[in-house]
Protein backbone atom coordinates (compact mmCIF):
# COMPACT_ATOMS: atom_id res chain seq x y z
CA UNK A 1 0.00 0.00 0.00
CA UNK A 2 1.34 3.42 -0.93
CA UNK A 3 2.36 5.47 2.08
CA UNK A 4 0.06 8.34 3.02
CA UNK A 5 2.68 11.05 2.59
CA UNK A 6 3.53 9.84 -0.94
CA UNK A 7 -0.15 9.95 -1.86
CA UNK A 8 -0.34 13.46 -0.46
CA UNK A 9 2.74 14.57 -2.41
CA UNK A 10 1.16 13.34 -5.64
CA UNK A 11 -2.07 15.10 -4.70
CA UNK A 12 -0.15 18.37 -4.29
CA UNK A 13 1.13 18.19 -7.86
CA UNK A 14 -2.30 17.27 -9.18
CA UNK A 15 -3.96 20.19 -7.39
CA UNK A 16 -1.29 22.65 -8.52
CA UNK A 17 -1.50 21.44 -12.12
CA UNK A 18 -5.28 21.83 -12.02
CA UNK A 19 -4.94 25.31 -10.55
CA UNK A 20 -2.67 26.42 -13.40
CA UNK A 21 -5.05 24.92 -15.97
CA UNK A 22 -7.94 26.80 -14.37
CA UNK A 23 -5.97 30.04 -14.70
CA UNK A 24 -5.80 29.86 -18.50
CA UNK A 25 -9.07 31.83 -19.02
CA UNK A 26 -7.43 34.74 -17.19
CA UNK A 27 -5.28 35.36 -20.26
CA UNK A 28 -8.01 37.59 -21.59
CA UNK A 29 -8.67 41.20 -22.58
CA UNK A 30 -7.78 42.31 -19.05
CA UNK A 31 -4.44 40.53 -19.29
CA UNK A 32 -3.90 42.19 -22.67
CA UNK A 33 -4.41 45.58 -21.03
CA UNK A 34 -1.60 44.80 -18.59
CA UNK A 35 0.74 43.77 -21.41
CA UNK A 36 -0.06 46.93 -23.36
CA UNK A 37 0.32 49.14 -20.28
CA UNK A 38 3.77 47.77 -19.45
CA UNK A 39 4.75 47.56 -23.11
CA UNK A 40 4.03 51.26 -23.60
CA UNK A 41 5.73 52.39 -20.40
CA UNK A 42 9.08 54.14 -20.64
CA UNK A 43 10.26 52.99 -17.25
CA UNK A 44 10.58 49.74 -15.37
CA UNK A 45 8.24 47.34 -13.59
CA UNK A 46 8.52 47.65 -9.81
CA UNK A 47 7.32 44.40 -8.25
CA UNK A 48 6.36 44.35 -4.59
CA UNK A 49 4.94 41.88 -2.11
CA UNK A 50 5.32 40.49 1.41
CA UNK A 51 5.99 36.97 2.67
CA UNK A 52 5.52 34.17 0.13
CA UNK A 53 4.07 36.69 -2.31
CA UNK A 54 7.28 38.69 -2.00
CA UNK A 55 9.39 35.63 -2.76
CA UNK A 56 7.29 34.90 -5.86
CA UNK A 57 7.53 38.58 -6.75
CA UNK A 58 11.32 38.46 -6.70
CA UNK A 59 11.22 35.60 -9.17
CA UNK A 60 8.73 37.37 -11.44
CA UNK A 61 10.86 40.53 -11.37
CA UNK A 62 13.97 38.51 -12.28
CA UNK A 63 12.13 36.81 -15.14
CA UNK A 64 10.88 40.13 -16.48
CA UNK A 65 14.40 41.59 -16.48
CA UNK A 66 15.91 38.51 -18.09
CA UNK A 67 13.37 38.58 -20.94
CA UNK A 68 13.74 42.23 -21.89
CA UNK A 69 11.45 44.11 -19.50
CA UNK A 70 13.50 46.11 -16.96
CA UNK A 71 12.28 45.32 -13.45
CA UNK A 72 13.18 45.70 -9.78
CA UNK A 73 11.77 44.10 -6.66
CA UNK A 74 10.87 46.45 -3.80
CA UNK A 75 10.01 45.03 -0.37
CA UNK A 76 6.82 46.76 0.76
CA UNK A 77 7.99 46.89 4.37
CA UNK A 78 11.10 48.86 3.41
CA UNK A 79 9.36 51.18 0.94
CA UNK A 80 8.39 53.78 3.56
CA UNK A 81 11.95 53.77 4.87
CA UNK A 82 13.53 55.00 1.66
CA UNK A 83 13.18 52.15 -0.83
CA UNK A 84 10.28 53.88 -2.55
CA UNK A 85 12.97 56.05 -4.10
CA UNK A 86 13.39 53.39 -6.79
CA UNK A 87 9.92 54.24 -8.13
CA UNK A 88 9.86 56.93 -10.84
CA UNK A 89 7.32 58.45 -13.19
CA UNK A 90 6.98 56.19 -16.19
CA UNK A 91 7.23 53.03 -14.08
CA UNK A 92 4.49 50.48 -13.46
CA UNK A 93 3.93 48.99 -10.00
CA UNK A 94 3.00 45.31 -9.83
CA UNK A 95 1.53 44.41 -6.43
CA UNK A 96 1.35 40.73 -5.48
CA UNK A 97 -0.91 39.72 -2.63
CA UNK A 98 -2.95 36.60 -1.99
CA UNK A 99 -5.19 38.20 0.63
CA UNK A 100 -5.42 41.64 -0.97
CA UNK A 101 -5.42 43.09 2.54
CA UNK A 102 -1.70 43.21 3.39
CA UNK A 103 -1.17 46.36 5.43
CA UNK A 104 2.27 47.24 4.08
CA UNK A 105 0.96 47.08 0.52
CA UNK A 106 -2.19 49.06 1.27
CA UNK A 107 -0.10 51.79 2.91
CA UNK A 108 2.21 51.92 -0.10
CA UNK A 109 -0.50 52.83 -2.60
CA UNK A 110 -0.93 56.57 -1.73
CA UNK A 111 2.79 57.26 -2.10
CA UNK A 112 2.85 55.61 -5.52
CA UNK A 113 -0.27 57.47 -6.60
CA UNK A 114 1.45 60.80 -5.92
CA UNK A 115 4.01 59.85 -8.59
CA UNK A 116 1.28 59.08 -11.13
CA UNK A 117 2.47 55.48 -11.42
CA UNK A 118 -0.19 52.98 -12.60
CA UNK A 119 -0.76 49.95 -10.37
CA UNK A 120 -1.34 46.40 -11.53
CA UNK A 121 -2.40 43.78 -9.01
CA UNK A 122 -1.92 40.02 -8.94
CA UNK A 123 -4.52 39.53 -6.21
CA UNK A 124 -6.00 36.34 -4.79
CA UNK A 125 -9.16 37.69 -3.17
CA UNK A 126 -11.97 39.53 -4.93
CA UNK A 127 -13.44 42.65 -3.34
CA UNK A 128 -10.34 43.15 -1.20
CA UNK A 129 -8.88 46.56 -0.38
CA UNK A 130 -6.07 46.19 -2.92
CA UNK A 131 -8.42 44.94 -5.64
CA UNK A 132 -10.24 48.26 -5.38
CA UNK A 133 -7.06 50.34 -5.32
CA UNK A 134 -5.33 48.80 -8.37
CA UNK A 135 -5.89 50.08 -11.92
CA UNK A 136 -5.92 46.58 -13.40
CA UNK A 137 -6.25 43.32 -11.48
CA UNK A 138 -5.36 39.80 -12.58
CA UNK A 139 -6.93 37.22 -10.28
CA UNK A 140 -4.58 34.66 -8.76
CA UNK A 141 -7.40 32.96 -6.84
CA UNK A 142 -7.49 29.17 -6.54
CA UNK A 143 -10.27 26.81 -5.47
CA UNK A 144 -8.08 25.39 -2.73
CA UNK A 145 -4.48 25.31 -1.62
CA UNK A 146 -2.59 22.06 -2.05
CA UNK A 147 -1.81 22.09 1.66
CA UNK A 148 -3.94 19.45 3.47
CA UNK A 149 -5.16 22.16 5.86
CA UNK A 150 -5.85 24.64 3.07
CA UNK A 151 -3.60 27.23 4.70
CA UNK A 152 -0.05 27.18 3.32
CA UNK A 153 0.32 29.15 0.04
CA UNK A 154 1.01 26.40 -2.48
CA UNK A 155 -1.39 26.32 -5.42
CA UNK A 156 -1.86 30.09 -5.16
CA UNK A 157 1.91 30.66 -5.27
CA UNK A 158 2.26 28.39 -8.30
CA UNK A 159 -0.55 30.17 -10.16
CA UNK A 160 0.92 33.58 -9.36
CA UNK A 161 4.33 32.47 -10.57
CA UNK A 162 2.85 30.97 -13.73
CA UNK A 163 0.92 34.17 -14.51
CA UNK A 164 4.15 36.10 -13.97
CA UNK A 165 5.89 33.86 -16.50
CA UNK A 166 3.00 34.34 -18.92
CA UNK A 167 3.28 38.12 -18.51
CA UNK A 168 7.05 38.12 -19.04
CA UNK A 169 6.89 35.99 -22.17
CA UNK A 170 3.96 37.96 -23.60
CA UNK A 171 5.97 41.15 -23.12
CA UNK A 172 9.02 39.50 -24.67
CA UNK A 173 7.01 38.67 -27.79
CA UNK A 174 5.40 42.12 -27.86
CA UNK A 175 8.83 43.76 -27.68
CA UNK A 176 10.26 41.47 -30.37
CA UNK A 177 13.02 40.10 -28.14
CA UNK A 178 15.00 37.52 -30.13
CA UNK A 179 17.49 34.82 -29.17
CA UNK A 180 20.47 37.10 -29.61
CA UNK A 181 18.91 39.61 -27.24
CA UNK A 182 18.38 36.91 -24.61
CA UNK A 183 22.05 36.01 -24.88
CA UNK A 184 23.00 39.64 -24.27
CA UNK A 185 20.82 39.61 -21.15
CA UNK A 186 22.55 36.46 -19.83
CA UNK A 187 26.22 37.02 -20.75
CA UNK A 188 27.67 35.18 -17.78
CA UNK A 189 25.52 32.07 -17.68
CA UNK A 190 24.67 28.97 -19.64
CA UNK A 191 21.97 30.77 -21.63
CA UNK A 192 24.47 33.39 -22.74
CA UNK A 193 26.99 30.77 -23.77
CA UNK A 194 24.38 28.91 -25.82
CA UNK A 195 23.06 32.05 -27.52
CA UNK A 196 26.24 34.09 -28.00
CA UNK A 197 29.17 31.71 -28.46
CA UNK A 198 29.99 31.08 -32.12
CA UNK A 199 32.08 28.42 -33.77
CA UNK A 200 34.78 30.99 -34.48
CA UNK A 201 35.12 31.59 -30.73
CA UNK A 202 36.10 27.98 -30.06
CA UNK A 203 37.55 26.51 -33.26
CA UNK A 204 41.18 25.55 -33.91
CA UNK A 205 42.88 27.62 -36.59
CA UNK A 206 46.20 27.96 -38.38
CA UNK A 207 48.75 25.25 -37.65
CA UNK A 208 46.30 23.51 -35.31
CA UNK A 209 44.11 22.44 -38.22
CA UNK A 210 44.99 18.86 -39.34
CA UNK A 211 45.22 18.87 -43.13
CA UNK A 212 46.97 16.70 -45.71
CA UNK A 213 46.99 16.51 -49.50
CA UNK A 214 45.01 13.79 -51.25
CA UNK A 215 48.11 12.30 -52.91
CA UNK A 216 49.99 11.74 -49.66
CA UNK A 217 50.27 8.34 -47.99
CA UNK A 218 48.40 7.08 -44.98
CA UNK A 219 51.68 6.91 -43.10
CA UNK A 220 52.00 10.68 -43.52
CA UNK A 221 48.33 11.12 -42.57
CA UNK A 222 48.88 9.19 -39.34
CA UNK A 223 51.74 11.52 -38.41
CA UNK A 224 49.48 14.55 -38.93
CA UNK A 225 46.60 13.02 -37.00
CA UNK A 226 48.85 12.14 -34.07
CA UNK A 227 50.54 15.53 -34.01
CA UNK A 228 47.29 17.53 -34.02
CA UNK A 229 45.50 15.30 -31.50
CA UNK A 230 41.95 15.82 -32.73
CA UNK A 231 41.28 12.33 -34.06
CA UNK A 232 40.75 13.56 -37.61
CA UNK A 233 42.63 14.70 -40.72
CA UNK A 234 41.12 16.83 -43.46
CA UNK A 235 42.09 15.81 -46.97
CA UNK A 236 42.56 18.66 -49.48
CA UNK A 237 43.11 18.73 -53.23
CA UNK A 238 45.73 20.71 -55.19
CA UNK A 239 43.64 23.88 -54.71
CA UNK A 240 43.63 23.39 -50.92
CA UNK A 241 39.91 22.68 -50.94
CA UNK A 242 38.55 20.05 -48.57
CA UNK A 243 37.50 16.90 -50.41
CA UNK A 244 37.31 14.40 -47.56
CA UNK A 245 38.21 13.45 -44.01
CA UNK A 246 40.01 10.60 -42.35
CA UNK A 247 38.85 9.62 -38.88
CA UNK A 248 39.75 6.87 -36.43
CA UNK A 249 36.92 4.84 -37.94
CA UNK A 250 38.35 5.25 -41.44
CA UNK A 251 41.70 4.01 -40.14
CA UNK A 252 40.18 0.83 -38.72
CA UNK A 253 38.17 0.11 -41.84
CA UNK A 254 41.17 0.83 -44.06
CA UNK A 255 43.40 -1.56 -42.10
CA UNK A 256 40.81 -4.32 -42.46
CA UNK A 257 40.37 -4.07 -46.21
CA UNK A 258 43.63 -2.63 -47.58
CA UNK A 259 47.03 -4.24 -48.08
CA UNK A 260 50.11 -2.03 -47.71
CA UNK A 261 47.86 0.34 -45.78
CA UNK A 262 50.60 2.78 -44.82
CA UNK A 263 51.52 3.27 -48.48
CA UNK A 264 47.92 3.79 -49.61
CA UNK A 265 46.98 7.26 -50.82
CA UNK A 266 44.75 9.30 -48.53
CA UNK A 267 42.15 9.79 -51.27
CA UNK A 268 41.54 6.01 -51.25
CA UNK A 269 40.80 5.86 -47.52
CA UNK A 270 39.05 9.18 -46.86
CA UNK A 271 35.32 9.65 -46.38
CA UNK A 272 33.98 12.05 -49.00
CA UNK A 273 31.34 14.75 -48.50
CA UNK A 274 32.57 15.81 -45.06
CA UNK A 275 30.32 17.70 -42.67
CA UNK A 276 30.96 21.44 -42.47
CA UNK A 277 29.78 24.38 -40.43
CA UNK A 278 30.10 28.13 -40.90
CA UNK A 279 32.40 30.05 -38.56
CA UNK A 280 29.51 32.40 -37.77
CA UNK A 281 27.21 29.58 -36.64
CA UNK A 282 26.49 29.17 -32.93
CA UNK A 283 28.58 26.59 -31.12
CA UNK A 284 25.38 24.90 -29.95
CA UNK A 285 24.47 24.35 -33.62
CA UNK A 286 27.82 22.64 -34.16
CA UNK A 287 27.14 20.40 -31.17
CA UNK A 288 23.68 19.53 -32.48
CA UNK A 289 25.15 18.60 -35.88
CA UNK A 290 27.77 16.39 -34.24
CA UNK A 291 25.06 14.68 -32.16
CA UNK A 292 22.91 14.15 -35.25
CA UNK A 293 25.65 12.48 -37.29
CA UNK A 294 27.48 10.83 -34.35
CA UNK A 295 30.76 12.59 -35.16
CA UNK A 296 33.24 14.51 -33.02
CA UNK A 297 34.65 17.14 -35.41
CA UNK A 298 33.44 19.65 -37.96
CA UNK A 299 35.58 21.56 -40.43
CA UNK A 300 34.77 25.25 -40.60
CA UNK A 301 34.35 27.62 -43.54
CA UNK A 302 33.94 31.39 -43.75
CA UNK A 303 30.99 33.15 -45.31
CA UNK A 304 28.55 31.16 -47.40
CA UNK A 305 30.98 29.22 -49.57
CA UNK A 306 32.51 25.92 -48.58
CA UNK A 307 35.87 24.95 -49.98
CA UNK A 308 39.01 25.94 -48.13
CA UNK A 309 38.70 25.20 -44.42
CA UNK A 310 39.57 28.00 -42.01
CA UNK A 311 39.37 25.87 -38.90
CA UNK A 312 38.09 22.78 -37.16
CA UNK A 313 35.98 22.42 -34.02
CA UNK A 314 35.96 19.37 -31.73
CA UNK A 315 33.06 18.31 -29.54
CA UNK A 316 35.29 18.58 -26.47
CA UNK A 317 35.97 22.26 -27.25
CA UNK A 318 32.25 22.94 -26.93
CA UNK A 319 31.59 20.77 -23.87
CA UNK A 320 34.58 22.15 -21.98
CA UNK A 321 33.19 25.64 -22.49
CA UNK A 322 30.04 24.61 -20.66
CA UNK A 323 27.70 24.27 -23.62
CA UNK A 324 25.49 21.20 -23.80
CA UNK A 325 22.24 20.14 -25.42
Amino acid sequence: MRKAFIKKAIEVLEKEAEAIKNAIPRIDANFEKVVDLIGRSKGKVIVTGVGKSGIVGRKISATLSSTGTPSLFMHAGEASHGDIGVVSRGDVLLIISNSGETEELVNLVPFVRKLGVPIVGFIGKENSILTKKCDIVISTAVKEEACPHGVVPTASSIVTNALGDALAIALMVRRGVEKKHLGELHPGGTIGKRLLTTVSDLMHTGDEVPLIEDDKTMKEALFVMTAKGLGIVGVVDKDSELVGVITDGDLRRGLERTENFLKTKTREIMTTNPKWIASSALAIEALQTMEKYAITNLFVYNGEKKGKPVGVIHIHDILRYGISI
